[in-house]
Order: C-alpha cells, then sequence, then structure tokens
C-alpha cells in the first residue's frame, strides 16, 4: 500500500472499535504516526497495542473540554502536532421524543456534536502554526435525512454538518481542510443489535444490496486526508452504498 501519511500525525477519537478503528488501521498501513482515545484507558491501550507498534491509545471523554485540551497537549509531546483529525466519538441513547430523558438529549448531542467542536478547537492551536491540517468530522445519514426514535442523535449529526460547512470557511486560507463523512448501514458494535428482519428489510432498499463495513468509510477518510482531496473542503461525502438517494 502507497504511504501517502508518512510523517503525518493522526488522532481518531472513539478508535477503540469499529469506524473508528477501522481509520486508525487504514492511516497505519499508510505510514501515519496514529493516536486513538476512549473512555476506556485499558481499552485504548489494549487496541492500540492490537493494531500496531506506530499507534497509542489514550483515555479521554471528549464532552469534557479540559480533557480533550490535555490531550493534544499531552499528543504535541509524545508524537508531535497532530496533522489529520478523525472526530468519530459518539454514542446513542435512542427513545422517541415524547419519552426521551433530558440527560439523553444532552449527553448525545455533548458527545457527538460538542466532542467535535472541542477536538477542533484544540486542534486548531496546532494547525494554524503548522498552515495544514485535514479535519475529517464522521456524521450519518440519519443527519441528512433523520431517523424516527433518534432525535437527538440525527439532530447532533445534522449539527456536525452545517459545523463542517462553517468551519470550512473558517480556516481554508490556513490550508486547513475540513469535510464530513455521513455512513449508511454500517456492521459495527452500535448496528450489531438490530433485529433479522429489519436488517434484511433495509438492505433490500440499499442499491448495492449489501451493509457498508467500517474499511469502507476508513477508505473515504484516507482519500479526504490525502493530497488527492486537497481541493475538497466544506464536503459531506456519504458512503451509504446509495441508501440516502
Amino acid at each position: 500500500m502507497i504511504k501517502r501519511f508518512e510523517d503525518k500525525v493522526v488522532l481518531v477519537t472513539g478508535g477503540t472499535r469499529g469506524i473508528g478503528r477501522a481509520c486508525a488501521e487504514r492511516f497505519v498501513q499508510e505510514g501515519a504516526r496514529v493516536a486513538i482515545c476512549g473512555r476506556d484507558a485499558d481499552r485504548a491501550a489494549q487496541t492500540a497495542g492490537e493494531i500496531g507498534e506506530s499507534v497509542r491509545g489514550y483515555a479521554c471523554d471528549v464532552a469534557d473540554p479540559a480533557a480533550v485540551d490535555a490531550l493534544f497537549a499531552r499528543l504535541q509531546e509524545d508524537l508531535g502536532p497532530v496533522g489529520i483529525l478523525i472526530n468519530n466519538a459518539g454514542l446513542t441513547q435512542d427513545g422517541l421524543l415524547a419519552r426521551m430523558k433530558d440527560e439523553h438529549w444532552r449527553s448525545v448531542i455533548e458527545a457527538n456534536l460538542g466532542g467535535a467542536f472541542h477536538a477542533c478547537r484544540a486542534a486548531a492551536r496546532q494547525m494554524l502554526k503548522q498552515r495544514y491540517g485535514r479535519i475529517i468530522n464522521i456524521t450519518s445519514i440519519v443527519g441528512l435525512h433523520g431517523q424516527a426514535g433518534q432525535t437527538n442523535y440525527s439532530a447532533a449529526k445534522a449539527g456536525l454538518i452545517g459545523f463542517t460547512k462553517a468551519y470550512a470557511q473558517e480556516v481554508g486560507s490556513r490550508n486547513i481542510t475540513v469535510n464530513a463523512i455521513a455512513p449508511g448501514y454500517i456492521e459495527t458494535d452500535m448496528t450489531a443489535g438490530m433485529g433479522e428482519d429489519t436488517v434484511r428489510a433495509l438492505i433490500e432498499r440499499i442499491p448495492l444490496r449489501r451493509a457498508g463495513l467500517p474499511q469502507d468509510v476508513a477508505a473515504a477518510a484516507a482519500f479526504l486526508a490525502s493530497e488527492d482531496a486537497a481541493y475538497i473542503t466544506g464536503a459531506v461525502l456519504s458512503v451509504d452504498g446509495g441508501l440516502g438517494m
């Protein structure tokens, strides 16, 4: 595989499983020094060890701005300034709006949208000095089309799309691109609990007639971070097999 990211430092939030882990693995394969973070320190360290020697795992709750600032300071000491940021951390607390608890609304917004804000703000201090940066926000097709029972998640992911487009305008003159990826139905731990009938009906709606894999999203992230995408910013790339058409 071509080493497109040699000497680049990559941070993948929510990098211990699913799409985040696949992104970390892809960037390692292409020569980057990669940091992953998750709320569980032991799991982050274990996952980093499983991926490879050029990966380091850190504990960080991205909903906590002080923790995010501390993480970026630590990364600069350990690996150097972050050049590529993959904002993947997030969670779901599904339920119908009429019965949704306040804490389930707040926790999803703070993790999925607030976490990207905290990470981008911390990354800016390093990227603006470098006059280089690639930021990829993992949103969702529910941020484009909505989903019953996921008003909090849909709102957070839709907000992340608006965030991406606005921030791209702020930092473009410093050679920093900001893009988003909107995955569709991807086989991950988050979707593993869906019933067989639900999955079958969903796949019938996908023109490619299969579920996506985390590696499909990782490939898109690697493209957006590469020099091949140097003139792309403020874009939302759907990786959904055509589901959102």
